[in-house]
């Protein structure tokens, strides 16, 4: 069986290191899974035959010990906040602090600092000011350049300023991480590093190659208009599947994005391939369960990507546009380990990714992709270029469903539908409609229309309301002909750029004529490089720069989140009173 890597000196001791190459801090608990990004990191430094050590979850309020347990590194520190963004894992869409972690044991709060990567990164400065720091993970590359933060309501600049890191890592780490490790082995010290792949790096002068030049920090802090210009430059330019480097100027110095590292197939089987224990480290065998491990320990990952471009979600800046997909003989592998680990009981919780129904799909004509730079490929039409078959993803769930060992395969990623339905003159469409809602539902289905309202729609990059209706239908019906009581679980965002209480009150009459009482709704947060928090920052759409309307009282974000619960009745006179106090009383009459 596989080892953990070592998370105090006794256990680096064992190993017989006497030094560290990388020390690796993370805001999350340590769970050796491919789904956890710090453990994935870790395995591949290791890989490269590198001596790593692991401080989860380090205190930063007593004496610093975690900070210096083992001392200085050979090489660099590595640091994370972890899987989430800091400031989303500790705070709702309203501000208040939440009360519980997913990534902490027992779902404690408090083992974090907010703004966790810039706290690490000053701590580690301090104490050992001649130690390159190599940042990454989401918190870390959703912030490498001008970005607003919500939570202090303001544009801040690139994280490589605050946390003085010497370099950012951005999105999937893994093949940049390994190339930088392969410099630093030629004889480079990471400040030496001025041009690296998928990497963010602060430096005094201009690349000597082409660029695109981005409004500075200081022009997007004196004009909006600057601001969602350089974001519609970082959207488009993150769509193409040849990126150019990016610049951003921060005062007398440059923030220099470079393009991401060309990942394949075969690199993806690599990383899933590690030696993964997929359990928590046994420091944690006392405590209490960590949430997110509970919740993904059965689940597997098939592809990586997203084509949906949805305006609210950071997913194709950080993972990527294009989807690259493991081969079927690497995800039966894991399955496979899977089935050997103690607490599986057959059940495969999810087999997907960002989006769950994404699996080898692709440009036909590549020169084509080349040329395009839509966020979307999916939205407003579906690309021509896109090669959207899902034999393969049939071909898949049935593999790994007759599996000895496995007695259900459901999908617990998101579905989007719309790929499906608005081709269904190929009957391979519908037909992966229902392999899906026959044989890999966990009695709920999770989809997400978001909204009802065309314009708030469009604004998200998202279909129109009525596909959804034909999908509910096409589920209820294929439910009743199979004898099946499975439910839909439609996923819908109040206060999104565009939403008004109006068309609120128009979503909620939809939700009642489709016997729709939704249990959990999304209260859009702005969170840092989405087209949506640009929107809700400057109120102009990037891409026209039309006026966007944004909710933003407190008041009235409150009462549009309520109205998706007009069914149940202490939150009905709520909303009547809220409607009052807000001049709306015209629409009382249209509450359901």
């Amino acid at each position: 069986m596989s080892s953990f890597l070592p998370v105090t000196k006794k256990e680096a001791e064992k190993l017989g290191w006497d030094t560290l190459d990388v020390i690796l801090f993370t805001g999350d608990a340590y769970v050796d899974h491919p789904a956890f990004g710090a453990a994935v990191i870790a395995r591949i430094i290791e890989s490269a035959g590198l001596k790593i050590a692991i401080v989860p979850q380090p205190n930063w309020q007593d004496d610093l010990r975690d900070f210096k347990k083992f001392g200085k590194p050979n090489l660099f520190f590595a640091v994370t906040s972890g899987n989430m963004d800091s400031m989303v894992n500790h705070y709702t869409a309203n501000k208040r602090l939440r009360s519980d972690d997913a990534f902490t044991p027992g779902n404690k709060h408090g083992a974090r600092p907010d703004y966790a990567v810039t706290v690490y990164c000053t701590i580690l400065k301090k104490l050992y000011p001649d130690v390159p720091i190599v940042i990454g993970g989401i918190e870390a590359s959703l912030r490498r350049l001008v970005h607003y933060d919500y939570w202090s309501n303001q544009l801040k600049p690139s994280i490589l300023l605050d946390s003085k890191a010497d370099i950012l890592l951005y999105g999937m780490a893994e093949k940049t991480m390994l190339l930088l490790i392969e410099k630093i082995k030629k004889g480079y010290s990471i400040p030496q590093i001025t041009e690296h792949e998928q990497a963010t790096i602060l430096v005094d002068k201009l690349p000597t190659q082409k660029y695109i030049l981005l409004p500075s920090y200081e022009e997007c802090l004196k004009n909006k208009k600057s601001f969602a210009l350089a974001y519609k430059l970082i959207e488009e330019n993150s769509s193409k599947k040849e990126p150019d480097i990016l610049v951003q100027p921060h005062g007398k110095q440059y923030i220099v994005v470079y393009p991401p590292s060309i990942i394949t197939s075969k690199d993806l089987d690599f990383y899933y391939q590690l030696p993964y224990t997929r359990l928590p480290h046994p420091k944690y065998l006392k405590k209490e369960p960590i949430p997110a491990f509970e919740m993904i320990q059965n689940s597997i990952t098939i592809h990586r990507g997203c084509f949906g471009g949805c305006s609210f979600c950071s997913l194709a800046i950080h993972q990527g546009k294009f989807i690259i997909s493991r081969s079927e003989q690497s995800i039966e592998q894991e399955v496979d380990k899977l089935i050997q680990m103690p607490y599986f009981k057959g059940h495969i919780s999810d087999l997907g990714g960002p989006s769950a129904n994404m699996y080898q799909m692709k440009g036909t004509n590549e020169s084509i992709c080349k040329k395009c730079k839509r966020p979307s490929c999916i939205y407003p039409n579906i690309c021509k270029n896109l090669q959207t078959d899902p034999t393969p993803l049939i071909q898949l769930y049935k593999k790994i469903r007759t599996k000895k060992g496995i007695k259900k395969v459901t999908i617990g990623s998101g579905i989007r539908y719309d790929i499906h339905l608005l081709q269904k003159q190929h009957k391979i469409h519908i037909e992966y409609l229902k392999e899906l809602i026959i044989h890999h539902v966990s009695g709920r289905l999770k989809v997400a229309p978001e909204h009802i309202h065309d314009d708030v729609l469009a604004l998200m990059f998202k279909p129109s309301f009525q596909l959804f209706k034909e999908f509910y239908t096409l589920f209820e019906n294929i439910n009743r002909q199979h004898q099946l009581k499975q439910q839909i679980i439609p996923y819908f965002i109040s206060n999104h750029p565009g939403s008004t209480i109006e068309s609120m009150v128009s979503l909620a009459q939809a939700l009642k004529q489709l016997n729709i009482k939704p249990e959990q709704v999304q209260d859009f947060t702005p969170t840092p490089m989405t087209l949506a928090s640009v929107m809700y920052y400057t109120g102009l759409d990037p891409y026209t720069q039309k006026r966007v309307y944004v909710p933003k009282s407190m008041n009235e974000r409150k009462l549009q989140k309520e109205l998706f619960f007009w069914y149940l009745p202490e939150i009905k006179k709520d909303i009547q009173q809220k409607l009052l106090s807000l001049q709306k009383k015209h629409l009382l009459k249209f509450i359901p």
